[in-house]
């Protein structure tokens, strides 16, 4: 016990001492919170259910249409700990950042932040999640199809349509082998059957 006294005051034995406590600390306070009464282990938020462990912008980015930056940015204008865990948040924490996800749009100012600007329909700008952003892409490729754009037409053949080289990617089916080799095999044959 005196030797942890003396090695306590040795400047590089605080420093390993503090680190030790500050962990066992953390790892203290995670138990306390994760085995309270109130804790969820599944939080259901926008439509989804959402793992109650995780810190709440993690979590909040697991919802698709919402990425990290988003969920940083619901975290910071809601004034909520983002290190706090999804699972011990109250009801009425709960209850104010569903409500602020479902109508993401009247909330925020920036329109980079939202994830359909300018759309088609309403030519507002608005922010969705969930199955929504899915069934709205699906109609987008269908509209596109429709009216037989550039992209409906790479939609409808199955090829890449965002500009991307197709000529040793994107490969699907039978069409393995590369043409070089086998323009230079059938050239070989030709000359063997011209020297005869």
């Amino acid at each position: 016990m005196a030797l942890c006294k003396v090695l306590a005051n040795y400047p590089p034995f605080r420093k390993i001492i503090k680190t030790i406590n500050k962990g066992v600390h953390r790892e203290l306070v995670r138990k306390v919170s994760m085995s309270s009464s109130e804790f969820r282990h599944i939080v259901r938020l926008g439509g989804r259910d959402l793992n109650g462990k995780k810190k709440l912008i993690a979590a909040l980015a697991d919802i698709k249409g919402i990425g990290f930056t988003t969920a940083n940015a619901i975290v910071n204008r809601l004034n909520l700990d983002p290190n706090v865990r999804l699972g011990s948040l109250s009801e009425a924490d709960l209850k104010m950042i569903d409500d602020y996800v479902k109508s993401l749009h009247s909330y925020i100012d920036l329109p980079y932040l939202l994830n359909r600007r300018r759309d088609p329909s309403s030519g507002s700008n608005i922010h969705l999640i969930s199955s929504d952003l899915e069934f709205i892409v699906k109609e987008d490729i269908r509209r596109e199809k429709e009216i037989m754009s550039w992209r409906g037409v790479r939609h409808s053949l199955g090829l890449k349509v965002r500009g991307q080289r197709t000529r040793t990617t994107g490969r699907k089916g039978m069409t393995v082998g590369v043409r070089k080799g086998a323009a230079k095999t059938q050239s070989a044959g030709e000359k063997e059957k011209g020297k005869k």
